[in-house]
């Protein structure tokens, strides 16, 4: 389950709890919307991540491009 669908899905659990006075209703909520939020920025840190390889490939596929163009020009 995505971060966001947990942390709605404990919003409505804490919500229901709360109406109906439910206190472990209430606190499952709360634990899924913790979830959520270490889910949300998990997957953040992995977005960023991805973001950041993609640069280094592409920069280092650049420098190899350079350096088989230089070795071509030399013969």
């Amino acid at each position: 389950m995505k971060g966001s669908t947990e942390v709605v899905k404990g919003r409505i659990q804490e919500a229901a709890g709360v109406l109906t006075g439910n206190n472990k209703l209430r606190v499952q909520g709360r634990v899924h919307q913790a979830v959520g939020h270490v889910k949300l920025a998990a997957e953040k840190r992995v977005r960023q991540a991805k973001e950041s390889a993609r640069k280094i490939v592409n920069k280092a596929t650049i420098i190899a491009q350079e350096a088989v163009d230089k070795a071509k020009s030399r013969y």
